[in-house]
């Protein structure tokens, strides 16, 4: 089965069965090419995490050297895809969930997806 899905605006779901909806439903989407906003936006959903203190030690470690290599002149995206991948992997050990349509997931895709084909394998590790 397959579905071609044109443009669409507000919220979308896409469901098998029955759907009820309590309370209404709101939706955020941001969207940026800037390196420097996505890394600001991971640090804004990392921080939002109970990760126990030695996790965050690591993951603040990782996002300090996406900062580290997005400053500098040419930066290596195979890194920082396996600093980001690195990131999903910790926080999912420590049981966060990182799942497609999450906020978490959001930030890690929009900066995996900036970096191209290397970032496939993030998009891979939150299941998109």
């Amino acid at each position: 089965m397959s579905f071609n899905i044109g443009s669409q605006q507000g919220n979308i779901n896409n469901v098998a069965g029955d759907q009820t909806i309590h309370g209404g439903q709101h939706g955020q989407f941001a969207m940026t090419t800037d390196p420097r906003a996505m890394l600001g936006l991971l640090r804004s959903e990392l921080d939002r995490l109970a990760l126990p203190p030695d996790v965050a030690s690591q993951v603040n470690a990782e996002v300090e050297s996406l900062d580290a290599e997005l400053a500098s002149p040419s930066p290596d995206r195979t890194t920082m895809a396996q600093r980001l991948l690195q990131i999903t992997r910790l926080v999912t050990a420590a049981g966060a969930a990182v799942t497609a349509g999450g906020t978490l997931a959001g930030a890690l895709s929009s900066f995996a997806a900036w970096l191209g084909p290397v970032g496939d394998t993030v998009l891979h590790a939150i299941g998109l």
